[in-house]
């Protein structure tokens, strides 16, 4: 079942979102070359505890047993989400860091995640420069279509044929998905056209979904890791996430994870 909030759920759900933003904001502003990703995990947990809020990641169970052992999820380069951070896995200048980080306050749940450059921004490689730009910037192209009446299919669209046509591949074995009382509900949100499904759901006022396109330089295709949560591109090439908690309303939709 597809959850439409109410007024009082979408005023906790933006605190939540509100939180989960400035944590993400923080994290991105402290990168620099030589950090632990368990300091900047730390950090982050701070941030969103000294606001009233609990990291919705940490013990985190996709229903199979495994539980998240990490407060946020810190991936690196090749990593395309899911990144566990350790004190061993050292930032280095150069690298694209990609956080995602989730705040649960009053029983709900805020959403968010960014790609972030270590490093002089004005010594980046043009390539990254292009990458961690095509996955914001189809982030927004898909939004354009989250708004009451149009269907999930017509984000999808948007988003791939925004990504494709900039000459890079959209992960296909993970999605977008609903947020609330849970980290994820219903709907599926997927970032590609799904062939021979039509274009899914149709979209109500007051329902929040997380939109989170993940773009690889190289193949779509991904594997996950020897921790069983980490999930790297299947040929070695740079990634990079982005992701917003949606409020979907008539004639358009509200970020709940801007600031």
């Amino acid at each position: 079942m597809i959850n439409i909030k109410s007024a009082r759920e979408i005023e906790i759900m933006r605190r939540a979102g509100e939180i989960a933003a400035g944590a993400l904001k923080t994290a991105g502003e402290i990168i620099v070359p030589g950090m632990s990703t368990k300091k900047l995990d730390a950090h982050i947990r701070k941030y969103i505890e000294s606001r009233g809020a609990f990291p919705s990641f940490f013990g985190y169970d996709p229903g199979d047993g495994r539980k998240y052992p990490a407060n946020a999820c810190i991936s690196v380069n090749d990593e395309v989400i899911h990144g566990i951070p350790s004190e061993e896995k050292i930032i280095k200048d150069g690298d694209i860091v990609k956080i995602d980080v989730g705040a649960r306050f009053n029983g709900y749940h805020g959403d968010c995640a960014n790609t972030f450059y270590c490093g002089n921004k004005a010594n980046m490689d043009p390539k990254k420069k292009k990458l961690i730009e095509t996955v914001e910037r189809g982030f927004y192209e898909g939004i354009k279509f989250a708004s009451a009446g149009y269907r999930i299919g017509d984000i999808s669209a948007a988003i791939q044929n925004y990504v494709e046509s900039s000459g890079f591949s959209i992960v296909r074995e993970y999605v977008g998905h609903g947020v609330g009382k849970d980290l994820h509900e219903k709907p599926e949100i997927p970032h590609f056209v799904e062939p021979g499904k039509g274009k899914g759901q149709r979209l109500s006022e007051n329902m929040v979904i997380a939109v989170e396109p993940m773009v690889n330089a190289g193949s779509c295709e991904v594997k996950i890791q020897g921790d069983k949560w980490t999930v790297k591109t299947s040929d070695g090439s740079l990634s990079a996430h982005y992701e917003h908690t949606v409020l979907i309303k008539k004639g358009g939709c509200e970020l709940l994870t801007l600031i």
